[in-house]
C-alpha cells in the first residue's frame, strides 16, 4: 500500500511538474540558461602574451621558479617549448601531453598561461647582455619588510582563470613539466569578485573595501600600448612588457579601528563609490588645487591618489591586482593583502618614480606593509608553431 501509494504520489508531482513546464511554454516563460563561463577561451597566441591585456579572471596564481644548476640556454629552450605546448592545450580546452586528468582540461573558463623571465634566467642562458637594463631586484623601500621566500625567482607563471579547478589543473601539468629545470620557489594564490558576480569590467574592490584600479589604462588604448608594450631597448623584447609583483600585506586589524573618514582623507577617495573627494563619480579626474573653507587642500598632499598620480600618460603603469586571504595567525590575525602586478614597458622609468614617491609619504602606509618583491621580463607572444622565449633563446 505504501508503495502504490508512493507511485501515486510520485505521478501525481511528475503530473504536475509537466503541467506547470507547459503552462511555462504556453505563456512565453522559459528558464534563462546560465552563462558559457566554462567554455570560453582566450587565443594563446598571438603578438602579445595573454594574461596582460586580458580582462582579469577571477583566480589567478603566479609561480616563481629558481632554475637548477646547470641550467645552459639550450635546456632553457627545450624547457619553454615545452611549457608553451602546454600552456597552448590546455588555454585551448585540450588536455597537455600526458595528462591522466584530461577531464579537468575541458572546461579553459578563459584560462590565460603567461611567462616572464627573472634576472636569474638571463645569466643562467649566457645572456645578460640582453637583460633589460632596468631588470634587477628593486631598492628595498624604507616601507619594505620584504621576506625571503616572496622575493625573486628566475622564471614566473602567471595562470589565471574564472574557475579556480582550471588553475589548479594548469597549475599541476606545467610544475610537473617545469621541475625537471626548475624548483618552486613560491606560489601566490589570488582572487577577485567571481565571474557573473557584477557586470564586466566594473572596478574590482580589495580586501579593505577600496575600489581598485581606476585610473589605469584602457588595454586596446593607445595610451595602454604606449604605456605597457615595449617599444625600444632589446630586440627581441618588442611586444613584450616587463612585471613588477608586490605582495602587499594588509593591516586589517588597525584598518577596521579608523574611521571613514580618515580612511577617505587618506586614499583622497570616498570608499562607498571610489569617486575623488572632490567629484561625484569613481571616474571623475582629481581636483588638485581644491581647497576648503580653511584654505587647505580638499586631498591632501600625501593622499594616495595623489602621490600615485601620473600626468604624463606614458608614465602610467598597468595594474592587474588578485587579493589574498590565506589561513589566519592561532589568535585569529588575518593574513591578508593584495598581489599587485605591475605591467609597464620600463621599471626604472615608470615603476619606480612611483614607488618612490608612495613610499617617502603616503597616508595609506600605515595600513600596508610590502612583503614581497619580484620583477620579471615579459617576452612576446609567439604564432602557432612557435614558442615563448624563442626571440631570446632561439
Amino acid at each position: 500500500m505504501l508503495a502504490g501509494g508512493a507511485l501515486a504520489l510520485g505521478g501525481a508531482l511528475a503530473g504536475a511538474g509537466a503541467g506547470a513546464a507547459a503552462a511555462g511554454r504556453g505563456t512565453g516563460e522559459s528558464r534563462p540558461q546560465p552563462p558559457g563561463y566554462g567554455v570560453q577561451k582566450v587565443p594563446f597566441h598571438g603578438p602579445h602574451q595573454a594574461g596582460i591585456d586580458t580582462p582579469a579572471q577571477a583566480h589567478a596564481v603566479f609561480l616563481g621558479f629558481d632554475l637548477d644548476g646547470g641550467t645552459d640556454r639550450a635546456a632553457l629552450g627545450r624547457m619553454m617549448r615545452l611549457l608553451t605546448d602546454d600552456a597552448a592545450r590546455l588555454t585551448g580546452g585540450a588536455p597537455a601531453l600526458a595528462d591522466t586528468e584530461a577531464e579537468l582540461a575541458e572546461l579553459p573558463a578563459r584560462l590565460t598561461v603567461t611567462f616572464g623571465f627573472g634576472p636569474g634566467f638571463f645569466t643562467a642562458a649566457g645572456l645578460d647582455d640582453r637583460r633589460p637594463a632596468s631588470l634587477a631586484p628593486l631598492p628595498v623601500f624604507s616601507i619594505d619588510r620584504l621576506q625571503d621566500h616572496w622575493c625573486g625567482g628566475d622564471l614566473l607563471i602567471q595562470i589565471c582563470a574564472d574557475d579556480p579547478l582550471t588553475v589548479a589543473h594548469a597549475q599541476r601539468m606545467l610544475v610537473k613539466d617545469a621541475r625537471t629545470f626548475a624548483r618552486l620557489r613560491w606560489a601566490q594564490r589570488g582572487f577577485r569578485r567571481g565571474r557573473g558576480v557584477q557586470e564586466d569590467g566594473v572596478t574590482q574592490r580589495n580586501l579593505m573595501g577600496q575600489i581598485d584600479g581606476t585610473v589605469n589604462p584602457a588595454p586596446g588604448s593607445d595610451v595602454f600600448a604606449g604605456a605597457v608594450w615595449a617599444e625600444d631597448g632589446p630586440e627581441w623584447l618588442r611586444g613584450g612588457t616587463t612585471m613588477v609583483l608586490r605582495r602587499i600585506r594588509m593591516e586589517l586589524e588597525t584598518w577596521d579601528a579608523a574611521d571613514t573618514r580618515a580612511k577617505e582623507f587618506s586614499i583622497g577617495r570616498t570608499l562607498g563609490t571610489g569617486a575623488p573627494l572632490t567629484g561625484a563619480a569613481e571616474t571623475d579626474p582629481p581636483d588638485f588645487a581644491a581647497r576648503d573653507a580653511f584654505g587647505l587642500p580638499v586631498i591632501s598632499e600625501f593622499a594616495h591618489v595623489r602621490r600615485a598620480h601620473v600626468a604624463d600618460p606614458r608614465q602610467q603603469i598597468f595594474r592587474r591586482p588578485f587579493n589574498y586571504d590565506d589561513a589566519p595567525a592561532a589568535d585569529g590575525t588575518p593574513d591578508t593583502g593584495l598581489l599587485f602586478a605591475s605591467f609597464q614597458r620600463d621599471v626604472a622609468g615608470q615603476f619606480l618614480p612611483i614607488q618612490r614617491a608612495l613610499a617617502a609619504s603616503d597616508l595609506l602606509n600605515q595600513w600596508t606593509t610590502p612583503i614581497g618583491s619580484a620583477v620579471f621580463a615579459i617576452p612576446p607572444g609567439c604564432a602557432p608553431g612557435g614558442w615563448i622565449g624563442q626571440t631570446l633563446l632561439g
